[in-house]
């Protein structure tokens, strides 16, 4: 593998926002796939995370390939389900896109455990950053399910050697988290203003 498991997802950051400063819809969701090997590298922890993740994208993903010039800027579509009143729909593309973000503000997370705890195991990191990000949004159940697959989390120090390839994994995980988390707080940002960055699972 030429570089580590972010080296794609660093070079298609370049092209998620315009000059302008508008999200594009297809560089976003590329993103969002490229992370997809990293987590099929946790295994079963990571199951429930990555069936997420990927139905969350092809949502999006699907709406987009209807009218990709309509739909070239990402909160478009969430604009036209706020107007049509069905942006709380739990199938709506605007749940899709906040999901979607959680899930990466947890990932986000756990990298940044991953790089400022080098003693913690790969479960302490994983429960740790599900705790400030996807727990207090999860019910009872999803909690339990999350919690529970998480002591399934793989050794950390294959993790890291499985996921480094030939390039400097420290560096490029650093890179990733302060690069990506820019637009998930401007999705967050967005999806506050038409009053939707609350929603909770059913």
């Amino acid at each position: 593998m030429e570089g580590t498991v972010f080296t794609p997802s660093l070079e298609g950051m370049k092209h998620i926002k315009t000059e302008e400063g508008h999200m594009l819809t297809k560089p976003f969701l590329d993103c969002c796939k490229l992370i997809l090997p990293v987590i099929e590298k946790f295994g079963a922890a990571m199951a429930l995370v990555k069936t997420d993740i990927g139905g969350n994208i092809t949502r999006l993903e699907t709406k987009y390939l209807t009218n990709p010039t309509k739909y070239n800027h990402l909160y478009t579509m969430v604009e036209e389900e706020v107007q049509a009143k069905t942006a709380k729909s739990s199938s709506s593309c605007t749940n899709g896109l906040l999901w979607l973000t959680r899930a990466m503000d947890f990932l986000v997370e756990l990298f940044r455990d991953l790089l400022a705890h080098p003693d913690w195991t790969m479960s302490q990191a994983c429960q740790d950053s599900y705790s400030k990000t996807l727990k207090k949004f999860h019910g009872w159940l999803a909690s339990s399910s999350f919690t529970v697959a998480m002591k399934l989390a793989p050794d950390r120090k294959k993790f890291m050697e499985v996921i480094a390839g030939s390039g400097d994994i420290g560096a490029d995980m650093e890179n990733f988290c302060s690069t990506f988390s820019p637009f998930l707080e401007e999705n967050h940002k967005f999806l506050a203003s038409v009053g939707l960055d609350d929603m909770k699972a059913s």
